[in-house]
Order: C-alpha cells, then sequence, then structure tokens
C-alpha cells in the first residue's frame, strides 16, 4: 500500500510543469540573435525571456496568460539610437509647422493655432528647404502680428529660431551681440530675427518655465507615441539634470514605463553633478553617456566644412564647441569612465572628433564612443572609425535631405555624404535612429530609407548614393542589437533570448521578405515590455 502511495506522488510530481506568465506562439519570430535565427513560440517569466523555439513550448510550460500570433511577425523591441524623446512630447504643446510650404503658411497655422493673450507664442517644423523660395524668413511679418507678445519658432532640426522684435528685446539681443558659437543673422545692417545654433541659448533664457506637470505630461505623451511605433528603449540626445532625475522617479513609480538611454546635456551643473556621482542604472535608465555638439545642422549651413559650402563660397560654418573645449570635454568625460556622444555634421568637425577621440581613447580597452550622424565624411577621414569609434546615424535623413544636400557641398563631396554600408564596414556595427521630431518617430521608415535609399515616392528610381544601403538584416541589427551595443546594453536587450528583457513588438507583415515598397508602411499590432502589454492597435 505505502509503495503504490509512493508511485501515486511521484506521477503526480512528473506531471506537473512549470508554470511562465505568458506564451506566444504560432509565429514568425526574428530573434536577432549571433545565428538570426526565426522561432516559432516564447516563452515568458519575470519580465524576460525564459525559452525561444517552436511550438512545442506550449506543451512544456504552464501559463497565466497565451496568445496565438496567427503567423503574425515578431521582433525584438526597437531601439532609437538618436532622438530627443522629451522634446517630442514638448512638441505636443506648441504650435505644429512641420511639412508646411511656405512661410506664407507658416503665418497661417500662427493665425489658426495661437491665442492673442498667451504670454508667449511657440511653434516648431518650419523647414524653408521644403519652400519654393528656400530662402531663410525674415521677421517682419511677425512684428506687424505679434507687436507684444515674444514669438518663438524653432527650425525643424533644431539648430534655429526665427523669433521677433519682442522676444530679441526681452533677451536683450541688438545689432551689436556678438556670438562665437552660432550666428545672428542681419540684413542691411538690421536684425533678420534669425539666430542659428548657440544664440539660441539667449532666447531659451527667456521662455516661461514649465510647470512640473507639464514635464510629466510631455514624458508620458511622448512614451504614447513610442509605443505606438513599437519603440521600447529611446536614446535622448540630450537632457538635463532636472529632466534626467524626474524620468527616474516616474519610471520608479511605474507611471513611465518606456526604457531611456539618457544623454546628459554639456552643462557646468549637468556635469557636475552626473561626473562626480557616477552613471545611473535601472532597467529602465540607463545614464552614462554625456551629448556634446561639435557643429550646427547642414540645413542652417552651420555645420563645419573643410572648404566653403558650394553654394555660399564664404561660408565654412562654424563650431559650437571649440576644439580646446572639445579636448578638455573629451579627458574629463574619458576620467570619468563615462561614453561621450557629439554630435557631428560636417566633414571639417567629424574629423576632429576622430582626432581627439583617438588621443584621448588610447589606453581605453572598450569606449564605444559615438559620432553622432556622422554625416558629411570626408572619404579618407572614414579609416578613423573603429571598434572605439562608432557611428549613430538617421537613414531618413540622407532620404529628407538628398533634395538639396548636394547644392551645400558640391559633387564631389556628397560621395562621403550619408555614407552608411561605408561606415559599417568600418565600425562593424552601426546605430540607426531618427533624430525625431526632426524626423518623423516611424521606425518602418527609417527601415526602408536604410535598404532602399529612397523617399515614400520611390525617389530616386535607384536610390540616392544606392552603394551605402544597409541589407535588411544590417538594418534590423542596427535597430535592435547594434543600438543596444552602442549603449552598452547588448547583453540585457535588442535580441529576443534566454535571459533577456522581454521586450518585443507584433507587427502586421515580414518586413525580412515583403516587397520593398511595402515595408515602409508597416503597422504595429502590440507592443510588450517586460512581457507587460503596453500598446494595442485599435481597429478601426
Amino acid at each position: 500500500m505505502k509503495f503504490n502511495y509512493l508511485i501515486i506522488i511521484s506521477l503526480f510530481f512528473l506531471g506537473c510543469k512549470p508554470e511562465v506568465d505568458l506564451i506566444v506562439y504560432n509565429g514568425n519570430i526574428y530573434t536577432v540573435d549571433h545565428d538570426f535565427n526565426v522561432a516559432k513560440a516564447i516563452a515568458i517569466k519575470d519580465g524576460l525571456f525564459y525559452e525561444i523555439g517552436t511550438d512545442e513550448i506550449q506543451k512544456k510550460y504552464n501559463s497565466k496568460e497565451t496568445i496565438n500570433l496567427n503567423g503574425a511577425t515578431v521582433l525584438p523591441g526597437l531601439i532609437d539610437a538618436h532622438c530627443h524623446f522629451y522634446g517630442l512630447g514638448l512638441n505636443q504643446q506648441v504650435i505644429d509647422l512641420v511639412g508646411t510650404l511656405s512661410f506664407k503658411e507658416v503665418i497661417s497655422k500662427l493665425k489658426l493655432n495661437s491665442n492673442i493673450n498667451s504670454t508667449i507664442i511657440k511653434g516648431r517644423g518650419w523647414d524653408q528647404n521644403d519652400w519654393d523660395i528656400k530662402e531663410f524668413p525674415t521677421k517682419s511679418k511677425l512684428d506687424l502680428l505679434y507687436p507684444n507678445i515674444p514669438v518663438v519658432l524653432e527650425r525643424i532640426d533644431g539648430h534655429a529660431y526665427l523669433v521677433n522684435q519682442k522676444a530679441l528685446d526681452l533677451a536683450k539681443i541688438t545689432v551689436d551681440t556678438k556670438s562665437s558659437s552660432g550666428t545672428i543673422e542681419k540684413k542691411n545692417g538690421k536684425l533678420t530675427g534669425l539666430l542659428i545654433d548657440g544664440p539660441m541659448e539667449l532666447i531659451d533664457n527667456i521662455l516661461p518655465e514649465l510647470s512640473l506637470n507639464e514635464k510629466k505630461q510631455a514624458l508620458l505623451n511622448a512614451e504614447k507615441i513610442c509605443f505606438k511605433n513599437g519603440l521600447t528603449t529611446v536614446d535622448d540626445a540630450g537632457l538635463s539634470k532636472e529632466i534626467i532625475l524626474l524620468i527616474d522617479s516616474i519610471q520608479k513609480k511605474k507611471e513611465l514605463k518606456i526604457r531611456i538611454y539618457a544623454m546628459i546635456s554639456n552643462s557646468k551643473n549637468n556635469l557636475d553633478y552626473f561626473l562626480q556621482n557616477g552613471p545611473i542604472k535601472t532597467p529602465r535608465l540607463n545614464v552614462s553617456s554625456v551629448k556634446i555638439y561639435g557643429d550646427g545642422a547642414l540645413g542652417s549651413r552651420g555645420a563645419t566644412l573643410k572648404t566653403p559650402y558650394h553654394d555660399d563660397p564664404h561660408n565654412y560654418g562654424k563650431l559650437i564647441t571649440r576644439p580646446d573645449e572639445l579636448k578638455n570635454l573629451a579627458t574629463r568625460i574619458a576620467e570619468a569612465n563615462f561614453q561621450m556622444n557629439t554630435h557631428a555634421i560636417g566633414d571639417s568637425t567629424v574629423k576632429l572628433l576622430i582626432d581627439t577621440y583617438s588621443k584621448v581613447l588610447k589606453n581605453k580597452e572598450d569606449p564605444r564612443w559615438r559620432i553622432e550622424h556622422s554625416q558629411i565624411i570626408d572619404l579618407d577621414d572614414i579609416e578613423g572609425f573603429n571598434n572605439k569609434i562608432l557611428p549613430s546615424i538617421q537613414p531618413t535623413h540622407a532620404t529628407s535631405d538628398m533634395y538639396w544636400a548636394e547644392d551645400r557641398v558640391g559633387s564631389k563631396r556628397i560621395k562621403g555624404a550619408y555614407a552608411y554600408k561605408t561606415l559599417l564596414d568600418k565600425s562593424k556595427v552601426i546605430g540607426l535612429g531618427t533624430d525625431f521630431p526632426v524626423e518623423k518617430v516611424n521606425p518602418f521608415h527609417t527601415f526602408y530609407a536604410a535598404i532602399s535609399r529612397k523617399d515614400m515616392n520611390g525617389y530616386p528610381e535607384n536610390g540616392f548614393e544606392f552603394e551605402n544601403a544597409l541589407s535588411r538584416e544590417e538594418t534590423l541589427k542596427g535597430m535592435t542589437i547594434w543600438a543596444a551595443y552602442l549603449n552598452f546594453e547588448e547583453k540585457e536587450k535588442g535580441s529576443i533570448e534566454k535571459g533577456k528583457l522581454a521586450d518585443f513588438i507584433v507587427i502586421d507583415r515580414d518586413i525580412m521578405s515583403v516587397k520593398l515598397d511595402e515595408t515602409y508602411k508597416t503597422k504595429v499590432l502590440k507592443t510588450f515590455v517586460s512581457g507587460d502589454l503596453v500598446y494595442l492597435i485599435q481597429e478601426p
């Protein structure tokens, strides 16, 4: 009798299957692991991938929840390697000028959306390169319409303001005001209202302070947009101490679920605090890098070039951070064991950074310092990229800028512009982002631009400098595991592998096999962070 009882107990325990929290099965799951394996099912437990394999996983485990994917495609949670997450949120609180086709249309949007009783009127997104008359606007119309309210209109790339006279007066900017890190535009001895790069800070200093609730709401609004687009990690390229600590506090309260790789903005207050106190690393926040501005943008002719602009023969652009400052910052950042991520658009700035990084990193084993944008490069300087100096690039910049970029730099220099495949050959990894809100948030626009080198209208037919297109596999890696690598996070995210964070998305088509012009139309059906559903598409 005793023997039979023991057999029954043994059979009972042998029949018990391990418990997991979620099983997704019957899918087309791109793991983006070392061998780029494709799986059918995933088991998730305690916020981590527990097992990846075939639909046999269903038989191995009891699960609190199961999802039949019905053949849908799954990708690791996407990472935007360079964006302005907080800026995206703030943009939801200002007048949207993206896509305006003339300054007249800008004015129409201001009239329609501004309040004459406001303390300030703010807008963002204009781009004179999209207009028939591709000249910078002036403040004359703003002065006429809004003589008593400061107006601040930010260019799409964030590197120029158009402001009215009231704003100039409040900021105490006159024709005699000097700037060594940007341009205060003048015409016939008078201010035009255009400020490029450095002088913009004088306007920032007079803007009204946002409330804590407005800042928090900006972060939550940005998160909602990112989850809808399948982004589970964002690299915010420049945040203040105040916003970073706010992010940390609301993440700990589980009010903000997105993962953020926060680059510290270059200011004395920010650097003194973080470089002294050391990095912050939680499951949702990584603060271990510093964002520096080397130069400005190509669209506003603020990028620094080795030889003058092709369409402005007396202009070389202007550095935002002087060479001696860059060297001092690099030395200090390296000594604190932080990563340095520097904005560099022009070939002169890229060369300066390669030289500066190379000297400072000589004895550093695995620094992974980044050159953000790596946009216009002298082909002789591309050799400077390696496993210590890595490119972080934005494929949609190539397809947005291609209409006018050659006008700026000329036919010879354009061969080293947006040279993503050449850069990848040198560095072996490359991080892909959007630079939103400069470009749209949608990462499938990034995917399409990288592999096609075309815009969404299919132009140009053979692709812009198509020899620098990336393969689909390279592109997906650049949006997942390689982006994680640039953040020193490749062991915890970026692929669907046992023990990694269970961040993944379900999409409506197989981007690795559908026709090229179908890829950018991809919709995200579901987004998961740590195995929790954070976004579900609303069916029409």
